[in-house]
C-alpha cells in the first residue's frame, strides 16, 4: 500500500518559518518526482513547489520564489519543504505529491498525501 504522510504543520507567526516533511512508504522515493501543493480555504489546490527525480531540477510558483526550498533524501524516502518568510496568505493545507515533471514542471500526481494544516497569524 502507498501512503505519503506529511508532517510539521502547525501554526506560526508572519515572518517566522516551518518545514515540512513527507515520508513515502509503499514505494521507492527515488522512482517519483516529488511536489507539495496546497489549498486555502474556499480556493483551488495550486502547485507550490516540485523537485525532479535526480534533484536537479527545481520548481516553484512565483509567490514563493526566494522563501521556500524543497529538498529530498532518497536514502530516507522523503521529501522536505523549508517555508522562511511565511506570510498569511500562505495559509493553507499542504499536500505532499509523487508524480512525473517535464522541463517546464510538474506533469502528473500518482499518489496524493493526506495533508498537513499551516496557519500564518499576523
Amino acid at each position: 500500500q502507498v501512503q505519503l504522510v506529511e508532517s510539521g504543520g502547525g501554526l506560526v507567526q508572519a515572518g517566522g518559518s516551518l518545514r515540512l516533511s513527507c515520508k513515502l512508504s509503499g514505494r521507492t522515493l527515488s522512482d517519483y518526482a516529488m511536489g507539495w501543493f496546497r489549498q486555502a480555504p474556499g480556493k483551488e489546490r495550486e502547485f507550490v513547489a516540485a523537485i525532479s527525480l535526480s534533484g536537479h531540477m527545481k520548481y516553484y510558483v512565483d509567490s514563493v520564489k526566494g522563501r521556500f526550498t524543497i529538498s529530498r533524501d532518497n536514502a530516507k524516502n522523503m521529501v522536505s519543504l523549508q517555508m522562511n518568510n511565511l506570510k498569511d496568505e500562505d495559509t493553507a493545507v499542504y499536500y505532499c505529491a509523487a508524480g512525473a515533471t517535464v522541463s517546464t514542471g510538474w506533469a502528473k500526481t500518482y499518489y496524493w498525501g493526506q495533508g498537513t494544516q499551516v496557519t500564518v497569524s499576523s
